[in-house]
Order: structure tokens, then sequence, then C-alpha cells
């Protein structure tokens, strides 16, 4: 009787101990799940209610042309004050997510990397991936650099996958200057990768209209923009992920 009290004792302690590892694991598990999902949150720079995370190039506020338009962040030409905008917090690498729709024949463009200067235009220091109305805008002759989705005026589309005008993208930037990497991606095909520096960006410099400009591309950490060309263009879903 006393050997049976002792085996059954024994095996509770056992079943109990490993119950404990298991919740101990359980938990730990979970930390970690979380941690990275924290890391690994994105940041909504606009979800149609709000335009707290913009303010106008060299301005304090966001110009009265760019307005909330059901549930979009547009700009219209013509409709008050008129300007680039940009982010008001800067980053450095990054992976951007953002949704875009250009007018008949319009144009535009999604800025990073730009350097905040009074006697500078916004695109004298930063890249940009091209919004354009490939149809029936004369950029979209001038040259494939210059196309939707474009590296502009550096590195042209692979494919021709952009939605004609009055439709609706999906744009994809990622920026990572620790490995050296940056993409563009529409409507869910990879269209242009290129490097951030080194050899190849200097010799893609030193082809483009850029190559005596002295600030392009030289700024890691620096706002995102969004291109006031003149012409009509919505935005919406716009979120980042630092990584």
């Amino acid at each position: 009787m006393k050997k049976i009290t002792i085996l059954l004792l024994a095996v509770l302690t056992f079943s109990s101990c490993k119950n404990d590892k298991k919740e101990t694991a359980s938990a730990e598990e979970t930390e970690t799940v979380l941690d990275n999902e924290t890391n690994n949150d994105w940041i909504v720079l606009f979800d149609g209610s709000s335009l707290d995370a913009w303010r106008g190039y060299l301005m304090d506020t966001v110009p009265s042309g760019w307005s909330i338009e059901e549930n979009t962040l547009a700009f219209t030409p013509g409709n008050g004050e008129g300007q680039d905008i940009i982010t008001k917090e800067k980053f450095e690498n990054f992976e951007l997510s953002i949704d875009w729709k250009i007018s008949e024949a319009g144009n535009s463009g999604i800025f990073w990397g730009v350097l905040e200067d009074k006697n500078a235009k916004i695109y004298e220091s930063a890249l940009e991936v091209q919004v354009l109305d490939d149809e029936r805008h004369p950029d979209a002759k001038a040259g494939t650099s210059h196309q939707a989705g474009a590296l502009y005026d550096l590195v042209s589309p692979t494919s021709k996958v952009v939605h004609p005008a009055g439709e609706w993208n999906t744009a994809v930037i990622k920026i990572n200057h620790n490995t050296n990497e940056g993409s563009s991606t529409l409507n869910g095909t990879l269209v242009a990768t290129f490097t951030l520096q080194g050899e190849k960006w200097d010799e893609m410099i030193a082809n483009s209209k850029f190559k005596n400009w002295a600030n392009f591309g030289k700024i890691h950490n620096g706002y995102l923009g969004l291109q006031d060309h003149g012409n009509k263009v919505w935005f919406r879903n716009i979120k980042i992920k630092k990584i």
C-alpha cells in the first residue's frame, strides 16, 4: 500500500512540474509573439480622418489645397494654397504602403529623404516614386524612367501594371540603408530595385539630371512627402513600418 501511495505521489509531482514548464514556455512564447508584433507595428500616417501627421513643406500647417475628401487625402489645384506636403516625423529605414489615384493626364509623386531647405525645392534632395497617368501625361512618353512606379529619372519599371487614371493603385516602397537596398512595388508586382549608395548608385546619378544637385539622395534620415504637381490626386491607407 505504501509503495502504491509513493508511486502515485511521484506521478502527480512529475505531472505538476511538467504542466508548470508548459505554462512557463507558453508565457515566454506569448511574450515573444507580442514583442514581434510590437516591433512590426505599422504607423498610420493617414486613416481618412486626420491630417495630424502632415504639414506643408517649409510650413507649420497643411496648405489649404490639401483636404480630406471622402476619406481620402486629396490635392485639388486652384482650391486654396498649394504646396508639397511632408510628414512631421523623419524616417530612415522603412516600408511604406500607400494607395494613390491620379486624375486624367495627372502627375504627382511620393518622396522620401526630404531635406527641408528654404533655398531649395523638395525634389532637390528627395528621391521619388512616380505617380502618373501613363496613358495621357507627356512624361510617360519622355522615357520609361518617368512612368508610374519608376524611381523617377533613375530606374524604369520592369512591368506595366499601373491602373488607368481614376482607378486606385497600391504602392509599396522599401528603403533599407543598412543593406543598401531599395525597391518599388506597384499593385503587387515588384517593378524597380536599386542601391542607395556605392558605385552603382554613383553611376546612376551621374547619368541623370540630378548629377549636379549637391544634396540629392544624400539624406538618409528625412521626411516623406507628397507632391503638388498642379493636378488632382488622391491618397489613402497611408502607413509605414520602420525596419
